[in-house]
């Protein structure tokens, strides 16, 4: 007699219910899963030593194949200053007008640096990084602070020479100096906030980076880095009335003569913007605020693809 044999059954697939109901009673979660923002915060905050340790360590190597080493990062803006002072100081006379001139232009030069390469580095924090992003888990919006924390402090070795060149050009030392350092903490936080926008933009898209010097060149102009937006409103009364306001009212443009107010003496309240300290405040909690929401929502895509 032939013995006939008998297939059991497949056993059915647990649901997806049943799934979850084991992970979460042996505490597992999934992998890569976005936290709630308080946890983030508070995971970002324990990494605090990290962030200032690589931000430290990028800004150790960047000069490091070069002969004059850290020098650069001093001499770099200053080279820039001096360009742009030929050619617009002297070429395009926009110095006419403008008490100390060469410290007003390396203010700007300097404070506008600080925003312009924020938010270049931003556009790569992530795309730059996918070894790193992919192999550790830590929070991202770490890697785009880090690097606005790494230019802060080529800002602050800049800030030495810009102190020797305001004492030889007659600048006095005054009390309103230390209205730099709110200045410097509310542009830092501006400077973030648009840092971690354009790195989940520059995570998505890297062509990000080749179009961003284009759009920060024109940023540049139109931000009084090289002239004094005080001064162009008063030679050509008859611009449109959105021009002043809109020019006033530039983020960089705002820091910049923030700055230029506190450490220059001949640049006078007169020429600030009104209710500059709450816009300077204003601009810094919407970007540094949103751009760090908006940074988050996309955590869990970082590296993947």
């Amino acid at each position: 007699m032939s013995q006939v044999l008998h297939t059991p059954p497949p056993t059915p697939a647990p649901a997806d219910d049943d799934l979850a109901a084991l992970a979460a009673r042996h505490g597992l979660s999934v992998s890569g899963a976005r936290p709630s923002l308080p946890d983030y915060v508070r995971q970002l905050w324990d990494r605090r030593h990290f962030i200032a340790a690589f931000s430290t360590a990028k800004l150790t190597s960047q000069y490091s194949q070069a002969k004059l080493g850290q020098v650069w990062q001093v001499m770099t803006p200053l080279l820039n200053a001096a360009v742009y002072y030929f050619i617009f100081g002297v070429l395009l006379q926009t110095k006419k007008g403008v008490p100390d001139y060469i410290p007003f232009l390396v203010t700007g030069v300097f404070i506008w640096t600080f925003t312009q390469s924020s938010i270049m580095s931003g556009t790569r924090a992530i795309a730059g990084n996918l070894g790193l992003v992919r192999a550790l888990h830590f929070p991202r919006a770490a890697l785009p602070i880090s690097f606005v924390l790494q230019q802060l402090q080529q800002l602050l070795f800049s800030m030495a020479a810009l102190v020797v060149i305001l004492l030889c050009f007659g600048v006095p030392v005054a009390a309103s100096w230390a209205l730099a350092i709110p200045a410097l903490v509310l542009q830092f936080t501006f400077n973030a906030g648009i840092s971690m926008i354009v790195a989940r933009l520059g995570a998505k898209t890297p062509d990000i980076a080749q179009l961003m010097p284009f759009v920060l060149r024109t940023w540049m102009y139109i931000s009084g880095v090289m002239w004094s937006i005080d001064h162009l409103l008063q030679r050509h009364t008859g611009l449109p009335s959105w021009v002043a306001p809109t020019l006033q009212a530039n983020p960089p443009a705002v820091y910049i003569d923030l700055m230029r107010y506190a450490l220059i003496d001949s640049f006078h309240s007169s020429q600030l913007p009104a209710h500059v300290w709450l816009l300077a405040a204003g601009w810094a909690l919407l970007a540094g605020v949103g751009g760090f929401i908006y940074f988050w929502k996309a955590e869990e895509t970082y590296g993947r693809g």
